[in-house]
């Protein structure tokens, strides 16, 4: 799963990694507020609780945009598990939140010239604004769809 994140990121030493929790996700809506709630224990976990707002925020914004775009409407879970995955990994001076997703469609940011005062629309106008960079990447192999992540400085440069 790291591979396909690194494309795009600061140099990051895999091994540097020193921890990681993810979670399946149902195709509903209301597999937000289980993703909120798992980044709310993970960062307690990690003594990263602070940075529950930005982080939490940017991991609602990334799930719904999975759900809302790349998983076809009424799909049942496929097979091999529930379409949406949301990982979180810790360096000693970084965060990646990254969710996983079936469409291999690139995220598209909206452009400048469109109503940001719209109900939707926003998402990842907010997840470029509020982590330090963010990115996509399609996977690789026997996994379809993509990857889309955010990452956040946690602690002092490595």
């Amino acid at each position: 799963m790291l591979e396909p994140l690194r494309q795009g990121l600061p140099p990051i030493d895999p091994g540097a990694v020193s921890t990681s929790a993810s979670c399946a996700l149902p195709a509903r809506y209301e597999a937000v507020r289980g993703a909120r709630k798992f980044t709310s224990a993970t960062l307690d976990s990690w003594d990263l609780g602070d940075r529950f707002d930005d982080v939490a925020l940017v991991v609602s914004e990334l799930v719904t945009n999975a759900l809302r775009h790349a998983v076809p409407e009424g799909s049942p879970d496929e097979p091999q598990g529930p379409p949406v995955r949301l990982h979180l990994m810790r360096w000693a001076s970084r965060l990646v939140c990254a969710v996983r997703d079936p469409s291999r469609q690139s995220p598209e940011a909206r452009g400048g010239e469109e109503d940001f005062s719209a109900e939707s629309g926003r998402g990842l106008f907010l997840v470029e604004s509020f982590s330090d960079s963010w990115g996509w990447h399609p996977l690789a192999g026997t996994l379809q769809g993509k990857v889309v992540w955010a990452l956040f400085r946690v602690g002092p440069e490595e």
